[in-house]
Order: C-alpha cells, then sequence, then structure tokens
C-alpha cells in the first residue's frame, strides 16, 4: 500500500477522472478503499447507456491515459460490454452498463468507503 496522504487528494486522480468523463460517463462515483482493501487505493465506477457506450467508454480511458504513459494492468469484459475493469494498480476502473450496475451495487457492497469529491475536476474539464 503506498502512502497516502488522508484523505485522498482528488487532484492526483485528475488524469483518471477526466479520462473517465470524456465519453460522456454517467453517474461517477469515486471512492477511497484504502482502509478497506489491499487489491486498490481507489475505485471509480461510472456507467453508460449501452453495451456499446461502455466500451466506448473503456476504450477512451484507455487511449486518453495512455497519451500520458498510464497503461493497465489488465482489462477485462471489454467484449461483452456489460462490466469493463480498467486495472491500473491503485486506481481500479469499473464502467457498467447501467442494469448490470444496479445488479452488482459496488456502491453497497463498498458502503463503509469514503467518496472522493471530484467534481471540481469535471467542471475544470468542461470549462476548457
Amino acid at each position: 500500500m503506498t502512502n497516502l496522504p488522508d484523505p485522498y487528494p482528488a487532484q492526483s486522480l485528475n488524469l483518471y477522472i477526466q479520462a473517465v468523463s470524456g465519453k460522456k460517463a454517467i453517474d461517477l462515483v469515486v471512492l477511497d478503499v484504502r482502509e478497506l482493501s489491499s487489491i486498490a487505493d481507489v475505485f471509480i465506477i461510472c456507467s453508460g447507456r449501452s453495451n456499446r457506450q461502455v466500451v466506448a467508454i473503456a476504450e477512451h480511458i484507455q487511449v486518453d491515459l495512455k497519451k500520458h504513459g498510464i497503461t493497465p494492468l489488465s482489462v477485462e469484459g471489454k467484449k461483452e460490454g456489460h462490466w469493463v475493469l480498467l486495472d491500473y494498480g491503485h486506481v481500479i476502473i469499473h464502467v457498467f452498463y447501467e442494469p448490470v450496475r444496479s445488479f452488482y451495487d459496488l456502491e453497497g457492497l463498498w458502503i463503509d468507503a469514503e467518496r472522493i469529491d471530484t467534481q471540481y475536476i469535471i467542471d475544470a474539464k468542461e470549462d476548457n
């Protein structure tokens, strides 16, 4: 586990949040799971309105982050487009087709995780 300041600074997630918001992902939630999990520090969860949009969001995230030298350790679920998991080590991004997200309810499973406010990052990107 990395030695990160408490609480997790949203600005260190700027590139990830901007990449996720690039293809109109909906219902963005960022969870600080450092105290609850050894597999990651942060979960970023978002949704698409169709399987095709889910795949497009996931592909956009990969391309956008790669421009900054950030590549995933693994990617799962992209072929089906129901739930794409992009593992960047300390950050895991979950891109869901909305009905699948409701079914698995990750936010409910990680209810004890602190939510990280990222609205100002999204607002700043939209202003540019």
